[in-house]
Protein backbone atom coordinates (compact mmCIF):
# COMPACT_ATOMS: atom_id res chain seq x y z
CA UNK A 1 0.00 0.00 0.00
CA UNK A 2 2.42 2.05 0.96
CA UNK A 3 4.92 1.59 -1.99
CA UNK A 4 1.78 2.60 -4.45
CA UNK A 5 1.95 6.10 -2.44
CA UNK A 6 3.76 9.41 -4.17
CA UNK A 7 6.72 10.22 -2.02
CA UNK A 8 4.68 14.02 -1.37
CA UNK A 9 1.85 11.65 0.10
CA UNK A 10 4.69 9.54 2.40
CA UNK A 11 5.83 12.94 4.12
CA UNK A 12 2.69 13.76 4.94
CA UNK A 13 1.40 10.75 6.28
CA UNK A 14 5.05 10.67 7.89
CA UNK A 15 3.92 14.22 9.25
CA UNK A 16 0.52 13.41 10.41
CA UNK A 17 2.03 10.72 12.63
CA UNK A 18 4.75 12.45 14.09
CA UNK A 19 2.30 15.12 15.04
CA UNK A 20 -0.21 12.68 16.89
CA UNK A 21 3.45 11.43 18.50
CA UNK A 22 4.24 14.56 19.70
CA UNK A 23 1.06 15.45 20.78
CA UNK A 24 0.78 12.15 22.64
CA UNK A 25 4.62 13.08 24.25
CA UNK A 26 3.34 16.71 25.36
CA UNK A 27 0.15 15.21 26.94
CA UNK A 28 1.99 12.92 29.03
CA UNK A 29 4.79 14.99 30.32
CA UNK A 30 2.22 17.83 31.13
CA UNK A 31 0.29 15.26 32.99
CA UNK A 32 3.69 14.07 34.86
CA UNK A 33 5.15 17.48 35.93
CA UNK A 34 1.46 17.82 37.31
CA UNK A 35 1.70 14.78 39.20
CA UNK A 36 5.24 15.76 40.28
CA UNK A 37 3.62 19.19 41.55
CA UNK A 38 0.76 17.95 43.68
CA UNK A 39 2.86 15.12 45.06
CA UNK A 40 5.32 18.09 45.80
CA UNK A 41 1.97 20.17 47.84
CA UNK A 42 1.12 17.02 49.99
CA UNK A 43 4.57 16.53 51.00
CA UNK A 44 4.38 19.92 52.06
CA UNK A 45 0.44 19.84 53.65
CA UNK A 46 1.95 17.02 55.33
CA UNK A 47 4.33 18.49 56.87
CA UNK A 48 2.26 21.49 57.83
CA UNK A 49 -0.31 19.11 59.57
CA UNK A 50 2.69 17.58 61.43
CA UNK A 51 3.87 21.02 62.64
CA UNK A 52 0.65 22.35 63.32
CA UNK A 53 -0.25 19.32 65.66
CA UNK A 54 2.95 20.04 67.64
CA UNK A 55 1.87 23.61 67.65
CA UNK A 56 -1.89 22.95 68.88
CA UNK A 57 -0.76 20.32 71.52
CA UNK A 58 1.32 23.32 73.44
CA UNK A 59 -1.05 25.89 72.66
CA UNK A 60 -3.75 23.92 74.22
CA UNK A 61 -1.91 23.39 77.35
CA UNK A 62 -1.03 26.77 77.88
CA UNK A 63 -4.84 27.71 77.30
CA UNK A 64 -5.41 26.14 80.47
CA UNK A 65 -3.09 28.10 82.47
CA UNK A 66 -4.71 31.56 80.74
CA UNK A 67 -7.89 31.03 81.09
CA UNK A 68 -8.62 32.24 84.39
CA UNK A 69 -6.81 35.52 83.49
CA UNK A 70 -9.70 36.13 81.09
CA UNK A 71 -12.51 34.46 83.31
CA UNK A 72 -11.43 36.50 86.55
CA UNK A 73 -11.42 39.62 84.64
CA UNK A 74 -14.82 39.23 83.26
CA UNK A 75 -16.44 37.97 86.61
CA UNK A 76 -15.10 41.29 88.24
CA UNK A 77 -17.34 43.40 85.53
CA UNK A 78 -20.56 40.94 85.94
CA UNK A 79 -20.14 41.31 89.98
CA UNK A 80 -19.54 45.02 89.85
CA UNK A 81 -22.70 45.35 86.96
CA UNK A 82 -20.38 47.69 85.31
CA UNK A 83 -22.42 48.96 82.36
CA UNK A 84 -21.82 51.43 78.95
CA UNK A 85 -21.90 54.56 80.02
CA UNK A 86 -25.06 56.46 78.34
CA UNK A 87 -23.13 59.93 77.90
CA UNK A 88 -20.14 57.95 75.91
CA UNK A 89 -21.08 56.63 73.06
CA UNK A 90 -17.89 55.97 70.96
CA UNK A 91 -16.82 52.19 70.94
CA UNK A 92 -13.47 50.42 70.45
CA UNK A 93 -13.47 46.96 68.83
CA UNK A 94 -10.34 44.50 69.10
CA UNK A 95 -9.57 42.60 66.44
CA UNK A 96 -7.74 39.68 67.98
CA UNK A 97 -6.44 37.37 64.88
CA UNK A 98 -2.83 36.95 63.40
CA UNK A 99 -0.56 37.29 59.87
CA UNK A 100 -0.46 33.94 58.97
CA UNK A 101 -3.18 32.09 56.96
CA UNK A 102 -3.70 28.50 55.59
CA UNK A 103 -6.18 27.95 58.68
CA UNK A 104 -9.53 27.96 57.40
CA UNK A 105 -11.84 30.70 58.47
CA UNK A 106 -10.25 31.38 61.82
CA UNK A 107 -9.46 35.18 60.77
CA UNK A 108 -12.03 35.61 58.38
CA UNK A 109 -14.82 35.13 61.20
CA UNK A 110 -13.37 37.42 63.90
CA UNK A 111 -13.17 40.66 60.66
CA UNK A 112 -17.03 39.37 59.76
CA UNK A 113 -18.14 40.20 63.45
CA UNK A 114 -17.01 43.06 63.48
CA UNK A 115 -17.95 43.96 59.62
CA UNK A 116 -21.43 43.21 60.18
CA UNK A 117 -21.19 45.64 63.35
CA UNK A 118 -19.70 48.49 61.50
CA UNK A 119 -22.36 48.25 58.26
CA UNK A 120 -25.17 48.78 61.30
CA UNK A 121 -26.05 52.52 62.03
CA UNK A 122 -24.30 54.34 64.46
CA UNK A 123 -20.77 52.57 63.09
CA UNK A 124 -18.96 56.65 63.01
CA UNK A 125 -18.44 56.37 66.48
CA UNK A 126 -16.67 52.78 66.41
CA UNK A 127 -13.34 52.34 65.74
CA UNK A 128 -10.80 49.30 65.71
CA UNK A 129 -7.52 48.17 66.78
CA UNK A 130 -6.54 45.06 64.44
CA UNK A 131 -4.39 42.70 65.90
CA UNK A 132 -2.79 40.81 63.05
CA UNK A 133 -1.97 41.23 59.49
CA UNK A 134 -5.24 39.16 58.53
CA UNK A 135 -8.25 41.14 59.88
CA UNK A 136 -6.17 44.54 58.34
CA UNK A 137 -6.42 43.08 55.10
CA UNK A 138 -10.12 42.30 55.20
CA UNK A 139 -11.40 45.61 56.82
CA UNK A 140 -9.12 47.85 55.22
CA UNK A 141 -10.85 48.52 51.89
CA UNK A 142 -14.18 48.80 53.30
CA UNK A 143 -13.72 50.21 56.67
CA UNK A 144 -10.26 51.49 56.67
CA UNK A 145 -11.57 55.17 58.08
CA UNK A 146 -12.26 53.02 61.22
CA UNK A 147 -9.01 51.49 61.96
CA UNK A 148 -6.90 53.26 64.35
CA UNK A 149 -4.13 51.21 64.61
CA UNK A 150 -2.64 47.65 63.66
CA UNK A 151 -0.70 45.59 65.71
CA UNK A 152 1.93 43.19 63.57
CA UNK A 153 4.12 40.28 64.10
CA UNK A 154 1.50 38.15 65.21
CA UNK A 155 1.17 34.64 65.60
CA UNK A 156 5.07 33.74 64.55
CA UNK A 157 5.40 32.38 68.36
CA UNK A 158 3.41 31.46 70.77
CA UNK A 159 1.62 34.66 72.52
CA UNK A 160 3.47 35.67 75.91
CA UNK A 161 1.72 37.64 78.62
CA UNK A 162 4.66 40.71 77.59
CA UNK A 163 3.34 40.76 74.35
CA UNK A 164 -0.41 41.17 75.72
CA UNK A 165 0.61 44.06 78.22
CA UNK A 166 2.25 45.84 75.26
CA UNK A 167 -0.94 45.50 73.31
CA UNK A 168 -3.24 46.96 76.22
CA UNK A 169 -0.70 49.89 76.44
CA UNK A 170 -1.17 50.63 72.90
CA UNK A 171 -4.80 50.27 73.43
CA UNK A 172 -4.84 52.87 76.76
CA UNK A 173 -2.48 55.33 74.89
CA UNK A 174 -4.28 55.22 71.19
CA UNK A 175 -5.49 58.47 72.27
CA UNK A 176 -9.26 57.42 71.17
CA UNK A 177 -11.74 57.97 74.43
CA UNK A 178 -13.79 55.07 73.99
CA UNK A 179 -17.04 54.26 76.69
CA UNK A 180 -17.13 50.74 75.92
CA UNK A 181 -15.84 48.39 73.34
CA UNK A 182 -15.46 44.72 73.02
CA UNK A 183 -12.37 42.46 72.31
CA UNK A 184 -13.35 40.17 68.92
CA UNK A 185 -11.82 36.83 68.97
CA UNK A 186 -12.51 33.06 68.65
CA UNK A 187 -13.02 30.46 71.19
CA UNK A 188 -11.84 27.11 71.39
CA UNK A 189 -14.19 24.39 71.48
CA UNK A 190 -12.45 21.31 70.30
CA UNK A 191 -9.60 20.18 67.32
CA UNK A 192 -12.56 20.76 65.09
CA UNK A 193 -14.89 23.27 66.45
CA UNK A 194 -14.57 27.10 67.62
CA UNK A 195 -16.91 30.07 67.29
CA UNK A 196 -16.22 33.83 67.71
CA UNK A 197 -17.16 35.32 70.98
CA UNK A 198 -16.18 38.55 73.28
CA UNK A 199 -14.86 40.14 76.58
CA UNK A 200 -16.47 43.07 77.53
CA UNK A 201 -14.48 46.41 77.63
CA UNK A 202 -14.91 49.59 79.87
CA UNK A 203 -13.42 53.29 80.70
CA UNK A 204 -12.81 53.75 84.27
CA UNK A 205 -15.20 56.21 84.40
CA UNK A 206 -18.09 53.50 83.70
CA UNK A 207 -16.34 51.25 86.15
CA UNK A 208 -16.32 53.89 89.36
CA UNK A 209 -19.99 54.57 88.92
CA UNK A 210 -20.97 50.53 88.87
CA UNK A 211 -23.44 50.08 91.33
CA UNK A 212 -21.83 47.58 93.09
CA UNK A 213 -18.51 48.29 93.00
CA UNK A 214 -19.12 48.81 96.98
CA UNK A 215 -18.61 45.31 98.03
CA UNK A 216 -14.73 46.00 96.99
CA UNK A 217 -13.02 47.45 99.66
CA UNK A 218 -9.92 49.88 99.71
CA UNK A 219 -10.66 51.12 95.92
CA UNK A 220 -9.14 54.35 95.11
CA UNK A 221 -8.51 56.30 91.93
CA UNK A 222 -5.20 54.79 91.72
CA UNK A 223 -5.76 51.30 92.40
CA UNK A 224 -8.49 51.25 90.05
CA UNK A 225 -6.99 52.42 87.43
CA UNK A 226 -3.94 49.60 87.66
CA UNK A 227 -6.27 47.71 87.86
CA UNK A 228 -8.24 48.21 84.80
CA UNK A 229 -4.68 48.25 82.89
CA UNK A 230 -3.64 44.44 84.73
CA UNK A 231 -7.70 43.37 83.56
CA UNK A 232 -7.09 44.87 79.94
CA UNK A 233 -3.74 42.97 79.62
CA UNK A 234 -5.02 40.04 81.28
CA UNK A 235 -8.26 39.55 79.14
CA UNK A 236 -6.13 40.23 75.77
CA UNK A 237 -3.68 37.67 76.78
CA UNK A 238 -6.53 35.11 77.64
CA UNK A 239 -8.06 36.06 73.85
CA UNK A 240 -4.67 36.04 72.43
CA UNK A 241 -4.09 32.38 73.74
CA UNK A 242 -7.90 31.29 72.64
CA UNK A 243 -6.85 32.20 69.39
CA UNK A 244 -3.45 30.92 68.98
CA UNK A 245 -4.93 27.41 70.22
CA UNK A 246 -8.07 27.93 67.46
CA UNK A 247 -6.07 28.82 64.59
CA UNK A 248 -3.63 25.73 65.04
CA UNK A 249 -6.28 23.37 65.77
CA UNK A 250 -7.58 24.84 62.40
CA UNK A 251 -4.80 24.98 60.63
CA UNK A 252 -4.13 21.49 61.29
CA UNK A 253 -7.67 20.52 59.94
CA UNK A 254 -7.10 22.51 56.87
CA UNK A 255 -3.84 20.73 56.22
CA UNK A 256 -5.23 17.29 56.99
CA UNK A 257 -7.96 17.89 54.16
CA UNK A 258 -5.56 19.17 51.80
CA UNK A 259 -3.33 16.53 52.33
CA UNK A 260 -6.61 14.20 51.58
CA UNK A 261 -7.93 16.43 48.12
CA UNK A 262 -4.01 16.07 46.60
CA UNK A 263 -3.68 12.34 47.28
CA UNK A 264 -7.57 11.92 45.26
CA UNK A 265 -5.82 13.88 42.70
CA UNK A 266 -2.79 12.01 42.37
CA UNK A 267 -5.02 9.17 42.24
CA UNK A 268 -6.69 10.54 38.99
CA UNK A 269 -3.29 12.37 37.47
CA UNK A 270 -1.84 8.63 37.77
CA UNK A 271 -4.48 6.76 36.41
CA UNK A 272 -4.68 9.48 33.30
CA UNK A 273 -0.97 9.07 32.88
CA UNK A 274 -1.40 5.73 32.86
CA UNK A 275 -4.43 5.66 30.33
CA UNK A 276 -2.65 8.07 27.96
CA UNK A 277 0.71 5.84 27.79
CA UNK A 278 -1.37 2.43 27.08
CA UNK A 279 -3.17 4.38 24.32
CA UNK A 280 0.63 6.12 22.67
CA UNK A 281 2.10 2.42 22.73
CA UNK A 282 -1.10 0.41 21.26
CA UNK A 283 -1.08 3.12 18.70
CA UNK A 284 2.71 3.22 17.58
CA UNK A 285 2.39 -0.92 17.94
CA UNK A 286 -0.73 -0.75 15.33
CA UNK A 287 1.25 1.82 13.44
CA UNK A 288 4.17 -0.73 13.13
CA UNK A 289 1.81 -3.66 12.26
CA UNK A 290 0.41 -2.19 9.98
CA UNK A 291 3.42 -1.20 8.33
CA UNK A 292 4.37 -3.95 8.32
CA UNK A 293 1.57 -5.59 6.91
CA UNK A 294 1.56 -3.12 4.43
CA UNK A 295 5.00 -4.20 3.37
CA UNK A 296 4.53 -7.79 2.47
Amino acid sequence: MLGRLTPGACAQVTMVVNQQQNRNMATLKAISMRLKSVKNIQKITQSMKMVSAAKYTRAERELRAARPYGEGSVMFYEKAEVAPPEDEPKELYVAITSDRGLCGAVHTGVSKVIRNRLSEPGAENIKVICVGDKSRAILQRLYGKHIISVANEIGRRPPTFLDAAKLANAILTSGYDFGSGKIIYNKFKSVVSYSQANLPLYSQKAVESAPKLAIYDSLDSDVLQSYMEFSLASMVFYAMKEGACSEQSSRMTAMDNASKNAGEMIEKLTLTFNRTRQAVITRELIEIISGAAALE
